[in-house]
């Protein structure tokens, strides 16, 4: 959208949040970059640079604005729904496979070689895998030094630099401040002093309509790895350097988020997690106004717009629990998760409410003993079958994963058909066109809504609302009278 030099300009004349995070306009005259929401007034179009990405105003030599923060805009909604190489390697990268494997481990993950990663990136976001994680560690290190107490350099490190001089330079590069002043300037209060914890808001594009998508999530809690405790959805994480504990409560313009965290250098990678299960990075006004067209649709769009597609924060994780879920009702499906859990999940301690484990691993569950499962012996071999498959690495599922070549995997499993196939590629993969025509939550509402009642009649119906088929899925579950479309109380 950058290329667009007369629709950037019109999005910022008229401040325009609903393209914060597809473009960041630099401006000559001042040397800052901004979103296209910034407060202040307009420069003169004379006067704009348009960038893709931060790092690429970064590369630039612009320094980010202090009034409207463009770091801290949500992401692009392209990499969420583009189902290519630079997207995967956008998600993968939000993921921290840069700094944890450098360029080569990314690359190695998309099956490229790093000069084609790196040419593709530039191409397409004006700057290289390296840059770009370099300003989510200097968006990292923001988050850290207004948040927290923790000295400067601990921040450095939990942030992902590898030296205390990168931090610094980095921070005054981008953000025109050193770290103490950055923490000086802080206006909101005093940072949390509490180790380990973070309080922060997580924005989206509105609108966002949390029935379906804390209902969802909380009607579907596994005991003992998630709950809805006063008004917030709490869940753990497992995490690349340690566990955490993501608290979740949705608000009119953001999601506060409180993040109790082992290690602190999980911080940009827990965000991340939350944001991709909350579907925060969506468009829902281009969502909306494409399912708008279709009459049977959009009275429920009118009725409760910026519907979200409730995701996962493991995708293995779900991936069984999808297993668990055939053909058992919603409470069956959660009692028979939470017996796994407690007989193979990891032990945690939560002083702050009721989580208890990590949901286990597929290598935890690869060793179990069939028998001990109390449900029928077809779907116990599907379920060892994927324990077997994931804990071995033949089935990629992770945000990085080619989304076609994971259903083809998928479905030479035993037992896996279109149901739990399209569920896995719907809230597990990210898929927004997945569609499940054989649900009997969609099915029922295709009889209600005077909507063909077969898969096949149906998904032929549909393909009028494609790339947006997931979306349309929580439209139709919201005609049902079930606990997922609720907030809880």
């Amino acid at each position: 959208m950058h290329e667009d030099v007369e629709r950037c300009v019109r999005a910022v004349r008229s401040k325009d949040a609903r393209f914060d995070g597809w473009f960041f306009t630099g401006v000559v005259t001042t040397g800052i970059y901004c979103r296209p929401s910034c407060p202040a007034v307009p420069p003169k179009p004379a006067n704009m640079r348009f960038y893709p990405s931060s790092a690429a105003a970064q590369q630039a030599g612009f320094r980010a604005c202090k009034r409207c923060r463009p770091d801290t805009s949500p992401g692009s909604p392209e990499w969420n729904h583009r189902a290519d190489v630079v997207a995967r390697a956008m998600r993968l990268m939000a993921d921290g496979v840069v700094d944890r494997e450098g360029v080569p481990g990314l690359a190695r993950r998309l099956g490229y070689s790093t000069r084609q990663i790196e040419r593709q990136l530039k191409a397409e976001l004006g700057a290289g895998p390296l840059a770009l994680a370099r300003a989510q560690r200097a968006q990292t290190a923001r988050l850290l030094i207004e948040t927290t107490t923790l000295p400067m350099g601990d921040v450095a490190f939990a942030a992902g630099f590898a030296s205390i001089r990168a931090f610094n330079e980095t921070v005054r590069e981008v953000f025109a401040m050193t770290p103490t002043g950055l923490r000086e300037r802080l206006s909101k209060g005093q940072p949390t002093c509490v180790p380990g914890v973070l309080s922060l808001r997580l924005p989206f594009r509105a609108p966002l309509c949390p029935d379906n998508l804390f209902g969802h999530l909380a009607a579907t809690a596994v005991p003992g790895v998630e709950e809805w405790r006063d008004g917030a959805f709490r869940r753990t994480l497992r995490l690349p350097h340690g566990h955490g504990i993501a608290t979740l409560r949705p608000g009119p313009d953001h999601v506060a988020c409180t993040l109790s965290l082992k290690d602190l250098r999980d911080l940009a990678i827990a965000i991340s997690r939350c944001r991709w299960m909350l579907d925060l990075d969506a468009d829902p006004v281009a969502v909306d106004d494409l399912l708008r067209t279709d009459p049977v649709l959009a009275p429920l769009v009118d009725k409760a717009p910026g519907r979200r597609v409730p995701r996962t924060v493991d995708a293995e994780e779900f991936a069984v629990r999808a297993v668990l879920g055939q053909q058992v009702s919603t409470a069956a499906a959660r009692t028979h998760a939470g017996r796994l859990v407690a007989s193979y999940g990891e032990p945690i301690s939560d002083p702050s409410g009721g989580l208890t484990h990590l949901f286990p691993t597929p290598a935890a569950l690869a060793g179990l003993d069939p028998e001990t499962l109390a449900f029928p012996k077809s779907r116990r071999t599907t379920l060892t079958a994927l324990a077997a498959a994931l804990a071995e690495g033949e089935i990629d599922l992770g945000v990085g994963s080619d989304w076609e070549e994971a259903r083809a995997r998928l479905a030479r499993l035993p037992g896996f058909g279109p149901w739990t196939i399209e569920s896995i590629a719907m809230r597990a993969l990210g898929d927004p066109d997945a569609f499940i025509p054989g649900d009997l939550g969609i099915r029922a509402a295709a009889t209600l809504l005077e909507l063909p009642s077969t898969p096949a009649a149906l998904t032929r119906r549909a393909m009028a609302w494609r790339p947006w088929r997931a979306y349309a899925v929580q439209y139709l579950w919201a005609t049902g009278d079930h606990p997922i479309n609720l907030l809880p109380a």
